[in-house]
């Protein structure tokens, strides 16, 4: 990892840092050895929680502080940022859902938020500011997408007006194994109710694990130069096969077959996408690609691309695939922790991955 060396040492405040992606944040960031990590939220519950996961692991209170606070409030984050050298930005609200119906609380943490922790950044001398965004930011057709575009348009646009300040955004697909996403819904839909819901046949995603994001977070981190929105080249699937998958799986555990497990079509839910976007058209024409299986979306009032590889034209959606295979569907779920770790009986390589023949592919057509 080219960033292992770079984070030893620093003070960091992640925001949101109890949540699936924040504490990740938290646990990765911890053994890169970092003078004191800031871990700001506010469910006190989940702060007690990862305390005492973390005191388990033998993380000594001088490497932590858990400070209760919203993002909402300008003063409670300049108090947090005091004497702090790098922000991961994690806290928002994520849910589709919960952003339709309560569409100006998503602008109250997704937009006005984002501007509390780069004013606040800003006039504290923080070095770095990495604020984590979505694929639904891409066309957006739903709160949640549309701020989180806001979002990474005021990350962008701040690059040219806080000088001493480096801001990059990165933007995720649907994260596995994470709190409230599909796969673990699913799993408990079929447990608790005997089948699935499905909202359209045909629906698609980019999918891509939680030590897979993190790594893309902390690695933006290190790489960026300023403006720039990171993009993990990441696998696409039918989401109707993934649900298969995960009803086969529980099938097989519990001794019953797929047909006592039905998968019901229920239509599409306000403000849901029936596929997913990636990168623009737009945004394709100063794409480059970085070591390390990224794409970088360069901002429009930044130097020209480098004669290297970029994205071909055209915006990448998930639609297009290529698509996983249901075996590997099941690998990336094992990988995101939605099955336990793979038994080594069962696994065609070590450490539960599949062999090269059955490997995940990568998404993009490249171009010199």
């Amino acid at each position: 990892m080219s960033y292992r060396n770079y984070y030893r040492g620093r003070n960091i405040l992640v925001t949101g840092g109890t949540g699936s992606i924040g504490s990740q944040i938290v646990e990765q960031l911890l053994a890169l050895k970092p003078k004191t990590i800031r871990i700001l939220s506010r469910d006190e519950t989940r702060q007690l929680e990862l305390s005492e996961h973390l005191s388990r692991q033998g993380h000594t209170k001088e490497s932590l502080r858990f400070l209760i606070g919203d993002v909402r409030d300008a003063q409670r984050l300049r108090r947090a940022m005091q004497n702090i050298d790098f922000v991961f930005h994690a806290a928002a609200m994520k849910h589709v859902n919960s952003c339709e119906y309560n569409p100006f609380e998503a602008v109250q943490t997704n937009v006005i938020g984002t501007q509390n922790v780069i004013t606040q950044a800003h006039d504290c001398g923080v070095k770095r500011v990495v604020s984590i965004s979505t694929d639904k930011a891409t066309s957006p057709e739903n709160t949640m997408g549309a701020t989180k575009l806001l979002s990474e348009r005021l990350v962008v646009a701040a690059q040219q007006s806080c000088p001493g300040l480096t801001l990059c955004a990165v933007r995720f697909g649907n994260v596995i194994g994470s709190r409230g996403s599909l796969a673990p819904r699913i799993l408990n839909q079929i447990r608790e109710e005997g089948g699935a819901k499905l909202t359209h046949p045909d629906m698609t995603r980019f999918m891509m694990t939680i030590h897979d994001a993190v790594s893309l977070v902390l690695e933006a981190g290190y790489r960026a130069n300023g403006g720039e929105i990171f993009i993990l080249r990441m696998p696409t699937l039918k989401i109707r096969q993934m649900i298969e998958v995960i009803r086969d799986e529980q099938a097989r555990l519990t001794g019953k077959s797929a047909a006592d497990l039905p998968i019901k079509v229920v239509g599409m839910q306000p403000g849901e996408k029936l596929h997913e976007a990636l990168i623009t058209e737009e945004e394709s024409k100063r794409t480059r690609i970085e070591p390390g299986g990224m794409f970088v979306v360069e901002p429009q009032q930044g130097d020209a691309l480098k004669t290297g590889e970029r994205v071909l034209e055209g915006e990448l959606v998930s639609s297009e695939g290529p698509f996983l295979k249901k075996v590997q569907i099941k690998d990336l779920l094992r990988q995101g922790g939605v099955f336990g770790k793979a038994p080594e009986e069962d696994s065609k390589s070590e450490g539960g991955r599949l062999n090269q023949d059955d490997s995940i592919p990568i998404l993009g057509t490249i171009k010199a």
